[in-house]
């Protein structure tokens, strides 16, 4: 079956349209960052840690081989690079604006569930001795033998920030939308086992894992914060995705939900068009198989001749006809 073709979509002739037909889901993008900003604002729950706990909370505190400013940039805009490149290639406002949708959406659902879990858990990174103690000097209640902290405050509160990773849910958001993306786009399911395809698709992922990877290496995060941050964030990437395209599998995966449902409306239409008695139209087909009774100058479908029986008779080489 060849894949559905609609014609090009711009921002110039339906960019309007479309947005506002999703200005309800704009909206809530909008109080999905309002909410991830007050997740950050507020103190996370403060863990009880020991004495000895400390051992493994003892590792040295390391400036992030990713910055924090640069997790926007691997996340977002990048795979919006890759997005807008298949728009100026197929022109077609629907897939550009529903994939943005499913990016944005993906990341920012993935930082409120990732920021809401780290104040609630409150787990304390791999360097909070140092965080705590930065004089190296270990303060415990006598009591209760709970951490009495002397450092800054707003570093003592980003240790208790651990699980799960920030940096690998919004990697793995991001990026693992994006491989959904790239899946649907060059058909990687098609069944001819191009292996390249693959590779391809993969190569988002490996760079997500990358970044996991690092936090673990700069002692920021435990290996099980990295692990659920990026199992969080591919799982919602993949909801997403969902939300909007079809499976890559799909025959027609590379066109998103609503170009679809548009494409369905418009064949609703021309065929009830067809089927109207009042229209004056004739179908191709029936257009090909008409002639004309010469005697009567009446045009007649073979489908009519059907059903009237037999137009010519043995005398048809004569010239003459039946009527």
């Amino acid at each position: 079956m060849p894949e559905i073709q609609l014609g090009a979509h711009t921002f110039r002739n339906q960019g309007v349209e479309v947005a506002r037909f999703h200005m309800h889901d704009w909206l809530i993008l909008f109080l999905l960052v309002v909410i991830d900003i007050v997740l950050n604002v507020i103190e996370p729950f403060h863990r009880f840690v020991g004495s000895d706990m400390m051992t493994d909370l003892r590792y040295p505190l390391k400036d992030n081989t990713i910055p924090f400013w640069a997790v926007p940039i691997i996340a977002i805009i990048l795979p919006l690079l890759v997005i807008l490149v298949f728009y100026f290639i197929r022109k077609d406002v629907y897939d550009v604006h529903q994939a943005i949708l499913g990016l944005l959406y993906s990341v920012l659902i993935t930082s409120v569930l990732t920021d809401a879990i780290k104040d609630a858990v409150g787990r304390p990174r791999p360097d909070f001795f140092w965080r705590c103690f930065p004089d190296g000097k270990g303060v415990f209640d006598p009591i209760t033998s709970n951490v009495k902290c002397t450092g800054l405050k707003s570093v003592i509160k980003e240790g208790h920030k651990s699980f799960p990773s920030g940096h690998s849910s919004w990697s793995f958001a991001g990026l693992g939308f994006l491989a959904w993306y790239l899946s649907g786009k060059i058909k990687v399911f098609d069944r001819r086992g191009h292996v390249a395809k693959l590779c391809l698709v993969f190569l988002p992922l490996l760079m997500a894992a990358l970044v996991a990877v690092s936090r673990v290496d700069d002692y920021w995060h435990h290996w099980q914060d990295v692990f659920a941050g990026g199992l969080l964030g591919l799982i919602v990437a993949s909801i997403c995705y969902l939300q909007f395209f079809p499976p890559p599998y799909d025959i027609d995966g590379r066109m998103p939900h609503v170009h679809l449902q548009r494409l369905a409306e418009q064949r609703t239409g021309t065929q009830s068009m067809s089927n109207n008695p009042g229209c004056l139209t004739i179908r191709q087909p029936e257009v090909d198989s008409m002639y004309v009774q010469p005697e009567h100058g009446i045009a007649v479908s073979e489908h009519s001749a059907r059903e009237t029986g037999p137009i010519f008779d043995d005398d048809v080489e004569s010239g003459r006809w039946r009527h």
